[in-house]
């Protein structure tokens, strides 16, 4: 809480976290789970998406922390719509790209294959990609997952919106390990966190790796020097 005070008294400009255990904050009776549930309280309850970031791709998330078998009843297509534009936003703000290139990925193998596989490409995914559209967002989509990811790293699109969590950790954890940084899109202020958690497993042996805090530090510096040059 004294960190968005500062904040919103002019005192700093960005927020870094650091990890946090999620069991443990909620075994000591915490009314949320993590960082980005309190933030987005404290914000005044704005939405907020989860988005990764690193030098080859940048992804956001429908859906975060879910049951694999939980997330098709979770999706909707305000919330695909609004991840889209909490998306584009946070390009435009936080990244200084004028008109940002978005794509979005299928939930099911290949797009649905035309409703062979799953449904939920025509009825959630390409209507809220249609409304996006309307509103002038350069977006595209539904896209099948398996080709969205290269496409994007080649440069087709600046960020990949995404159905769920592995759908974009396995792709983005391949590239950027050890330097992918978290960024809370859909904030009044820049926040990012290492794309890690606690590790107490190597706790006090001297061998963790520095990179992704040092990465997070960077682009929150950067996004404040765009937010404030706009």
């Amino acid at each position: 809480m004294e960190a968005v005070r500062l904040i919103a008294t002019g005192v700093a400009q960005a927020l870094v976290t650091a990890p946090i255990c999620k069991a443990n904050l909620v075994s000591a009776g915490a009314p949320m789970s993590g960082h980005t549930e309190l933030l987005a309280n404290l914000a005044g309850g704005c939405a907020v998406r989860m988005m990764m970031v690193g030098a080859q791709l940048r992804v956001s998330l429908v859906t975060t922390h879910l049951a694999l078998a939980q997330v098709p009843a979770a999706l909707s297509c305000q919330r695909v719509f609004e991840t889209i534009t909490v998306t584009q936003v946070a390009l435009q703000t936080h990244f200084g790209l004028a008109r940002p290139r978005i794509a979005v990925a299928g939930l099911n193998p290949h797009a649905g294959e035309a409703g062979l596989f799953g449904d939920e490409e025509k009825r959630i995914i390409a209507p809220a990609v249609r409304r996006a559209a309307r509103r002038g967002i350069d977006v595209h989509g539904p896209v099948a997952a398996d080709s969205v990811f290269p496409r994007a790293v080649a440069g087709a699109f600046d960020a990949v919106v995404c159905m769920y969590h592995d759908q974009v950790l396995a792709p983005f954890k391949l590239l950027h390990f050890a330097d992918g940084v978290n960024f809370t899109a859909g904030l009044p202020f820049v926040r990012t966190s290492p794309d890690h958690g606690t590790a107490h497993d190597i706790a006090g042996r001297g061998i963790a790796d520095p990179r992704s805090m040092a990465a997070a530090l960077t682009v929150a510096g950067e996004g404040r020097r765009v937010r404030h040059a706009a």
